[in-house]
């Protein structure tokens, strides 16, 4: 009984020290999204330059990230995390620094250095956890790190947004401050498994990840861009809001912007850590649940469509579609990290992670060109992607029973 519960207190500081990367990863581009509208009015550039602040970041991350699961599982998991999050706090110093010099050049610059540095975080940890946890500690444990995800999405607004109220570039050294607590976290409080065997050389290595997507390419490939789609939107749809409620007739800045922003996300976390703790290793629910998900992210967007001359109407159909995401994430996931063996899960999981990082760095940009047109556009465009992820989902991503969690 006693060797349980120090067990059980182990894996609490591990999921503490797991949740931090994530987070950190989050708080890069999320705590930026409010004082957007700012560095365009202190900087004088342009809205599609502003949402570049987020799309830079995004895209040399998502093109770096199976680079970094190669390298974590030819070498180990922290090896390749430690280093990141050192480049990740870094950058972000210069990045404040282009900001006080007025630098749009070095600002941008110091982004793409972040996304190299943020290509080694979140997305590996994804496949540490798997590496730590087998079956329902599994399940409970990247449930954890979608939470975390979210809750750094939720946190974020409300922080960028109170550090702005010092001076609108505060966010941007904020950065290496939770950069180092993350550091510290993960190099005392997460003990990593030896490896079982020596790498693959690159040739047979790659062999073996062709080998895993033509058996598994039916349903794995549908879920990684289920996964890109939903960080679009939800991207998408953060940057679309922050925009509008300075506007007429909302005229909301500040903090209570950062308020509302949160949400949407709240709905999210809450979902997602409810939704990581119940399936555990249920194929079966999982398949329900992320099927349910996408019917009320599609049905919610819709209906914003038309509703949304009303700010807590609108605002409580995109905080229905945020629990739509909280059920789906999850489940893709766990299914996503347990199809492969441990040899092949930082490519596996990196893939997977790259094509959510630019499904993020599409969302502002396009959004921005999409509220040019109308906001109907707008919700047209993002109900039917949601449509096509259920078809998608529905017909080829059909867990069944319990599932085998891969060693």
């Amino acid at each position: 009984m006693k060797k349980t519960a120090q067990a059980n207190k182990g894996h609490i500081w591990e999921y503490i020290a797991i949740a931090t990367i994530p987070l950190v990863l989050v708080l890069g581009n999320s705590m930026l999204v409010p004082i957007l509208p700012d560095m365009q009015e202190k900087m004088g550039i342009s809205r599609f330059q502003s949402s570049l602040v987020i799309t830079l970041f995004s895209i040399t991350a998502g093109l770096i990230i199976p680079v970094s699961g190669y390298l974590s599982d030819r070498f180990t998991r922290k090896a390749v995390i430690i280093p990141s999050l050192i480049v990740y706090g870094s950058a972000g110093v210069l990045a404040g620094l282009g900001a006080v010099w007025n630098s749009y050049p070095i600002l941008i610059i110091a982004r793409a250095i972040q996304g190299l540095g943020a290509a080694g975080t979140a997305p590996i940890a994804m496949a540490l956890v798997g590496d730590l946890y087998k079956g329902g500690d599994a399940s409970k444990a990247l449930g954890l790190i979608e939470a975390s995800n979210g809750s750094g999405k939720v946190v974020s607004p409300i922080l960028g947004s109170l550090l702005a109220l010092m001076i609108w570039f505060a966010p941007f050294f904020a950065f290496p401050i939770f950069c180092l607590l993350a550091l510290l976290a993960v190099i005392f409080l997460i003990k990593e498994p030896p490896k079982d065997k020596k790498a693959d050389p690159l040739k047979v290595y790659l062999k073996q990840i062709g080998d895993i997507l033509r058996e598994k390419g039916r349903w794995l490939i549908p879920a990684f861009f289920a996964g890109s789609i939903t960080l679009f939107i939800l991207f998408g749809v953060l940057f679309y809001l922050s925009q509008i409620l300075e506007e007429k007739p909302y005229s909301i800045e500040g903090v209570r912007k950062g308020l509302i922003l949160a949400i949407p996300l709240l709905g999210m976390v809450i979902t997602s850590y409810t939704t990581g703790a119940k399936i555990k290793q249920n194929g079966t629910l999982m398949r329900w649940l992320m099927n349910i998900g996408l019917i009320l992210m599609t049905v919610s967007l819709a209906l914003a469509i038309f509703l949304n001359a009303n700010l807590y109407i609108f605002i409580g159909l995109l905080t229905l579609s945020g629990i739509g995401t909280g059920l789906l994430l999850p489940c893709l996931n766990t299914l996503i990290t347990g199809s492969v063996e441990r040899e092949q899960r930082g490519m596996i999981t990196s893939l997977y992670n790259s094509l959510r990082f630019i499904g993020v760095a599409f969302g502002p940009p396009l959004f921005g060109w999409l509220m040019n047109i109308s906001h109907k556009t707008i919700f047209i465009t993002v109900s039917s992607m949601a449509l096509l992820m259920l078809a998608l989902v529905f017909f080829f991503i059909k867990p069944k029973g319990e599932l085998k969690g891969k060693a």
